[in-house]
């Protein structure tokens, strides 16, 4: 009871949508040795807005939106209860916030230590959604205004095999016609 109460409390005001700007690898943890990566991410509409953070969460891509709780915010922790973000040297690098992933929102659905990654139409600097973005076509977990278009591509089927072989042979075949299209 006392971890769902700290869920209901989380104020996603201090978070902020945030955009990867590079990416380097920093070493690995040192338990469980998952590696670490120090991520520049662009946290508000100008240049001095970007902040590092290293993480250990293996989905993060440059150029992806993320939720980040700069210093300063407190995050759900995994006994359920809040604790505060602190700058701190992780792998040698000082790191200046969080990434959070879904539970730390107190969203339905997501795994702890992945990540939350937000469609390209989230702004950079804005506070985050409060339920978790879902395709236009899937049911809605908010049925407020606060549900946004979904950019195409973000909740698309993966292609199988069969239609990625498909898909290189029509690219061969294209290049082809138009290398001998050239050389006549």
């Amino acid at each position: 009871v006392k971890s769902k109460q700290s869920i209901m409390s989380i104020d996603l005001s201090q978070y902020k949508v945030g955009v990867i700007r590079s990416l380097e690898d920093c070493g690995n943890c040192k338990k469980g040795g998952k590696a670490l990566r120090s991520c520049t991410i662009q946290i508000g509409n100008e240049d001095e807005d970007v902040i590092t953070v290293v993480t250990s969460a293996p989905n993060v891509r440059d150029q992806s939106r993320v939720v980040v709780a700069p210093i300063g915010s407190s995050v759900l922790g995994k006994d359920g209860e809040m604790m505060d973000v602190t700058k701190a040297t992780v792998g040698g690098v000082i790191s200046e916030g969080m990434l959070c992933d879904s539970r730390m929102l107190g969203w339905i659905g997501g795994a702890q230590g992945i990540a939350v990654n937000l469609p390209d139409n989230f702004d950079i600097g804005a506070v985050p959604p409060s339920s978790k973005p879902r395709p236009n076509n899937g049911e809605s977990q908010s049925g407020g205004a606060e549900s946004s278009p979904v950019e195409p591509g973000l909740f698309e089927k993966k292609l199988s095999k069969e239609e990625k072989k498909k898909l290189a042979a029509e690219r061969k075949a294209k290049r082809k016609a138009a290398k001998e299209a050239k050389d006549s």
